[in-house]
């Protein structure tokens, strides 16, 4: 997909404050060091619209990307990694919950994980999270460019195992560095846009 003008439109913690514009949103979720921001960086090939940050949990609020006014990529806060307090974490968590729940243009989740690591505890309560959501899924294993190309394949398949054993959502590697595995996330983010 051709990107000509993606913008930055707006930090949110509140319904008042999101677009109103009804164009769908692909919702990027996953904890606070996967690569979200790299994500919406390399597919939209800009190399700073998403700001990336080498501390985690720097995102703490909703943040929405207008790609060309035709959809929104929506990074939502990190999990894990963050300095946040309790409290913060706890409201941070309620606005996840309320935009998660209840957000109409939701079109898509992706779900980012580490390639490199078994699922955490929290991945595996964010999963759940997104299948009570019932939203449509795409699992992303990211950074693949930190394992031999020729493992890649291999570790998509088992973290696809532990994560949906049914093998009912579509699991794709992905990586910021190598952009091979593009195409196949447009065509696939093409479908609910």
């Amino acid at each position: 997909m051709l990107i000509k003008n993606p913008k930055f439109e707006i930090s949110a913690i509140h319904p008042n404050q999101y677009p109103s514009s009804g164009l769908p949103e692909i919702v990027l979720v996953g904890k606070s060091n996967v690569g979200k921001s790299s994500f919406v960086n390399t597919m939209i090939n800009r190399k700073k619209l998403a700001r990336t940050s080498s501390e985690p949990g720097k995102t703490r609020q909703i943040n929405f990307y207008n790609i060309d006014d035709s959809f929104y990529f929506v990074d939502l806060p990190g999990y894990g990694y963050s300095k946040m307090s309790k409290k913060e974490q706890e409201q941070v968590g309620k606005f996840i919950e309320q935009y998660l729940f209840h957000r109409k243009e939701i079109s898509l989740i992706i779900f980012l994980i580490d390639i490199r690591h078994n699922p955490t505890e929290n991945d595996r309560l964010m999963y759940s999270y997104i299948i009570s959501s019932g939203l449509p899924c795409l699992i992303l294993a990211n950074k693949a460019d930190k394992i031999a190309k020729t493992k890649v394949n291999e570790t998509v398949k088992n973290l696809q195992k532990q994560l949906n054993p049914l093998g009912d959502i579509t699991t794709f590697p992905f990586s910021s560095e190598r952009k091979v595995y593009q195409d196949d996330v447009w065509n696939f983010i093409e479908q609910f846009i």
